[in-house]
């Protein structure tokens, strides 16, 4: 009976996973974006995401950079369900680079000219590409770790039985 209950527990707290992942990353990765702006490693600070669509004093300030930051959280789960759906069986690092890296690309060359007032990539001095492209593949590295790691032990977990250390 406890083994059913488990495994009945196991899909909802695997998409916990992903969610987890997904918003943490998207947070984490965008706060670190918000330093590299402070630093002024980069001209895009995360209020940027408001940029086409808000016409609000708040987003200028502050209060624009934090609710921009959960937006990037919420964003970072679509972006970590497309990688578990795409990629989750892949047990390597390079995958989760390789999908930063497309992420960049995706955003800030096929995106762009969709968006309105955000700067083409050519416009952008070499500290906000190489800034951005780097906090971009470490979201895709923790994201696609974090997924296929734990896709490995769910798949490890459901080959063997229960583990060792479970009774």
């Amino acid at each position: 009976m406890k083994k059913l209950e488990r495994e009945k527990e196991k899909p909802f707290s695997f998409r916990r996973t992903v969610v987890s992942a997904g918003f943490g990353g998207g947070v984490i990765w965008s706060l670190a974006g918000y330093l590299a702006y402070f630093f002024n490693f980069t001209e895009i600070r995360p209020n940027m995401l408001w940029k086409p669509w808000v016409h609000a004093g708040w987003k200028a300030g502050w209060i624009g950079d934090l609710a921009a930051v959960l937006a990037i959280g919420i964003l970072g789960i679509a972006a970590a369900f497309l990688y578990y759906f795409s990629l989750r069986n892949v047990p390597s690092v390079w995958a989760g680079v390789l999908y930063g890296g497309v992420l960049f690309v995706f955003v800030f060359y096929l995106l762009n000219p969709v968006l309105p007032g955000f700067n083409p990539p050519w416009k952008l001095d070499a500290n906000t590409i190489v800034t951005s492209l780097c906090l971009y593949v470490l979201f895709g590295m923790f994201v696609g770790y974090t997924i296929s790691y734990e896709y490995g032990e769910y798949k490890r977990e459901r080959k063997g039985g229960q583990g060792a250390g479970s009774g």
